[in-house]
């Protein structure tokens, strides 16, 4: 049996994939659907453990978009990665005995979730049911929840795949940019991640196309905060919620702060929050992708420190 992954390895690499808040997909709204079918039950979900609470990527019979953590039943699946949780009964069950989601108004009692298990063995969240009335699945429903979660996991892959081909595109052009610019001070340059946090949130409380144009207008004043003839750039990625700027020269920390007050003005007039990470490069020839992780990993502790 795999053992599970330390909580902090665990939240980094969830961390990576980019899709805790991220907007709706219909191949994951599908994917409840064929759950929910299969299992013939009222709920589905595929749920994301997150630092403190489970956030749905689409659900089926539930109105909410997460739970807390401690009341979540996909925190405890995802303790044993490698096999599905289930719970016949949630009542007669010493974990979850006392459970608001079993003593309140959706009164739960049956659960059976299969862990999302990335490469490595970090089980991130769950593809999961549930119902009103206690019960149990058969083999064949088992064994459909189980390939159900495989499916959404190499979903979740190729997103991340479709990501990282993106910022090597992203990065091209900088590299581009930097070369027509005059010559970067020592070759010294950074990388800095703006994060927009609660992207489906947001698009919920606003609307979709409200919420674009307040981002297209935070990407003008990011643009033009930065040096002219610098190489400097920035590029909203659009499988993901990042603005990554790539900052060259001896002027880059201040370019930086620059930066981040802009994003700080922008969350106090629109009360969307954006994170922050960003790393220096240790040299001219450090590939920007390792400063990018450096940066990206940088962002996960300032996430860490805020939750």
């Amino acid at each position: 049996m795999a053992e599970p992954m330390d909580e902090a390895t665990r939240q980094r690499v969830l961390d990576t994939y980019r899709i805790v808040d991220s907007l709706p997909e219909a191949a994951y709204r599908d994917i409840v659907e064929l759950a929910s079918t299969l299992c013939d039950t009222p709920i589905a979900l595929v749920s994301l453990v997150d630092r403190d609470r489970q956030w749905f990527k689409a659900s089926r019979g539930l109105e909410t978009t997460g739970t807390r953590r401690d009341e979540a039943f996909c925190n405890h699946a995802i303790e044993a990665p490698a096999q599905l949780m289930e719970v016949p009964d949630a009542r007669r069950d010493s974990r979850f005995q006392a459970n608001p989601l079993v003593t309140g108004d959706l009164s739960l009692r049956f659960y059976a979730g299969m862990p999302l298990v990335a490469e490595g063995g970090a089980a991130i969240g769950t593809v999961c049911v549930l119902d009103k009335q206690p019960r149990e699945l058969d083999a064949r429903q088992r064994a459909g929840l189980e390939a159900l979660a495989r499916l959404t996991m190499t979903l979740i892959e190729a997103r991340q795949h479709e990501q990282q081909l993106e910022r090597a595109v992203l990065f091209a052009e900088a590299a581009k940019a930097e070369t027509g610019a005059a010559p970067a001070a020592g070759g010294r340059y950074s990388v800095v991640i703006l994060q927009i946090q609660d992207l489906a949130g947001h698009a919920l409380r606003l609307g979709e196309r409200t919420l674009e144009r307040q981002l297209q207008e935070l990407e003008r004043q990011l643009q033009a905060a930065l040096a002219p003839h610098s190489g400097d750039s920035i590029n909203r990625t659009s499988l993901s919620p990042d603005f990554i700027a790539v900052l060259h020269g001896a002027a880059a920390p201040a370019t930086e702060q620059a930066l981040r007050g802009i994003v700080g003005e922008f969350t106090a007039r629109s009360g969307i929050e954006v994170r922050s990470g960003s790393a220096e490069a240790a040299g001219a020839t450090e590939r920007i992708e390792q400063v990018f992780l450096r940066a990206d990993e940088a962002l996960t502790r300032a996430k860490d420190a805020a939750a």
